[in-house]
């Protein structure tokens, strides 16, 4: 399932995650690590952010775009979509968080698991 078999499939599903937000041009990309913080809800959240509901949309169309032609899979469970303030891709092992800038800044995902390792990614 994984093309790359040096790195674990939760590995490789953030990875496309985070390539399918910085193809959208999204903001302030992070990774939080949650696997050495006795964690079982997940092994990642990818957050991110973007300035508008539309733009928060196309991203994370753009991510099922990336993570289905890769691994043909399809999101457990997603939320948000219709408003776009703060879309929900939960993938099991990794669950991403696309959020309005605003509402990023209101509800402090990252600074709930202050915990995690976290680790910056550039926008395209």
């Amino acid at each position: 399932m994984v093309k790359n078999k040096t790195i674990s499939e939760s590995d490789y599903i953030s990875e496309l995650a985070i390539h399918g937000i910085q193809e959208k041009k999204g903001n302030d990309i992070v990774r939080l690590d949650l696997r050495n913080i006795n964690s079982s809800v997940t092994d990642y959240f990818v957050v991110c952010h973007a300035d508008s509901a539309t733009q928060v949309k196309a991203i994370a169309n753009s991510i099922e775009e990336e993570i289905y032609k890769a691994l043909k899979q399809d999101p457990w469970r997603k939320e948000g979509l219709e408003y776009g303030e703060w879309i929900l891709l939960d993938y099991i092992n990794v669950v991403v968080h696309v959020f309005r800038t605003d509402k990023r800044e209101y509800y402090g995902v990252e600074d709930l698991w202050g915990d995690a390792e976290v680790k910056s990614y550039k926008s395209a």
